[in-house]
């Protein structure tokens, strides 16, 4: 049944309607694209017409929007992850989503990060709250971008005194000493997606000096036998690609004062064939270990463009069909 939905935004502003709006309206376009609806608007009077759970969706969506307007600027990204919130699965609720009593709000000096969606909120809740955090899922969901954040935000509070990255060099096979450059330049080409992170939230300059002063520190796993992490935020990313020594080996690395987050996608495994990995063997022996948590991701919670969702969706429909694992 289709539904014509009117709403008025205040209080009146051309700058927050101009930023809810996009230019030359891509916001709205973008809006319309995914829901399914017709937006029009005159000033603060909108119109949202279309199936009436579409149009409702749309209607809260531009009331979201619009008061996140006045403190934030808004791109075709920013839309997409409130997209993902108003979600196609949800519309049918009448009411928006009533925010969890420990929803964790991220603050990092270019902003704040939340999660969007149960499983990323659920992800910083339990990051903020035990020692060692598995975040698993496919590409595109968040996990590695709020690990850290959330170590960002952990020292700046002076919760940590250093961040660590560390990542499974497995396309080098761990060989790293012919490469040229120190360590760190070494290593650059498997952290890229940590600094790009780092960068996004602390820029540039200051991740620069930090890295020099040693309190962002980047290494690779086989680099961490022999040494125990007090008072470190420690990242291990693609984690599917350590073998079940190397997890072993890393998660017994953490100290008194260390948070560890483990990240990885389990469909993208590059081990060989005859290798088990890490990841995996971990998922099924640490469940219920008491200070451990797990977080799964799934096309839901991806967070990209929307055709990285779709991607994702069919690449687990066909897992489903042909009998492989795709989880």
């Amino acid at each position: 049944m289709s539904q014509r939905v009117n709403l008025e935004l205040e209080p009146v502003d051309t700058e927050r309607l101009a930023n809810l709006c996009g230019q030359f309206d891509e916001h709205l376009k973008q809006i319309e694209g995914r829901l399914q609806v017709d937006i029009f608007c005159r000033g603060n009077l909108f119109t949202v017409q279309g199936e009436t759970r579409q149009a409702r969706a749309a209607s809260r969506l531009l009331k979201q929007l619009y008061k996140l307007s006045d403190t934030e600027l808004l791109t075709p990204e920013v839309i997409n992850l409130h997209l993902q919130d108003s979600g196609v699965a949800e519309i049918a609720e009448d009411e928006e989503p009533v925010p969890h009593a420990d929803d964790i709000t991220v603050i990092t000096k270019r902003g704040a990060i939340r999660g969007r969606g149960p499983n990323q909120k659920a992800y910083l809740r339990n990051i903020d709250k035990h020692a060692v955090n598995f975040g698993i899922g496919p590409a595109g969901t968040g996990k590695t971008y709020l690990a850290v954040a959330s170590a960002v935000a952990a020292l700046q509070n002076d919760q940590v005194q250093r961040i660590v990255l560390v990542r499974p060099a497995v396309e080098a096979g761990e060989r790293l000493g012919f490469l040229p450059g120190d360590l760190a330049q070494k290593v650059d080409p498997y952290l890229r997606p940590l600094y790009d992170a780092l960068y996004e939230m602390l820029g540039f300059d200051h991740v620069t000096r930090l890295i020099d002063r040693n309190v962002i520190e980047v290494a690779p796993l086989a680099f961490m036998r022999g040494r125990t992490l007090n008072d470190a935020f420690v990242i291990l990313d693609e984690a599917q690609n350590t073998t079940i020594e190397q997890m072993k080996m890393f998660l017994t690395r953490t100290g008194f004062g260390s948070t560890a987050v483990i990240t990885g996608d389990v469909t993208q495994i590059d081990l060989p064939k005859n290798q088990v990995s890490g990841l995996k063997h971990a998922m099924k022996i640490l469940r219920g270990v008491e200070g451990i948590t797990f977080s799964f991701f799934d096309a839901r919670d991806v967070v990209r463009h929307p055709m990285v969702q779709r991607i994702v969706r069919a690449y687990d429909a066909a897992g489903a069909d042909d009998g492989t694992d795709a989880t």
